[in-house]
């Protein structure tokens, strides 16, 4: 299971009135093979997929699917707006090793 605060569903809300209206339109939470600590995360809107796990927060659906929640598993997302930069956080406990920049990790 993933958390997700509620600044982060705050913000992918605001993004979603933004994009072309779709059914079962939800936040896709997700990792892919790169970055300089070999695995990169990845969030975008997409519809659910077989095998998709879903999760609901505040009526926002989130989506993960099962390769990617193997690395994902506990993570909290969150949402920052401060002096410091402004995107979404990835709090990963199953992360061993980041990279300077945030972007990867690797467990």
């Amino acid at each position: 299971m993933i958390q997700v605060t509620p600044n982060a569903i705050k913000e992918a809300k605001r993004l979603l009135t933004q994009q072309p209206p779709r059914s079962n339109l939800g936040l896709r939470v997700g990792v892919r093979g790169g970055g300089c600590s070999g695995l990169s995360y990845s969030l975008n809107f997409d519809v659910k997929h077989e095998g998709d796990n879903t999760f609901e927060y505040e009526g926002t659906p989130v989506y993960v699917d099962p390769k990617s929640l193997l690395y994902l598993s506990g993570m909290t997302l969150d949402f920052s707006d401060s002096l410091e930069g402004r995107g979404f956080k990835f709090i990963n406990p199953n992360a061993t090793k980041t990279c300077g920049c945030g972007e990867s990790f690797s467990v």
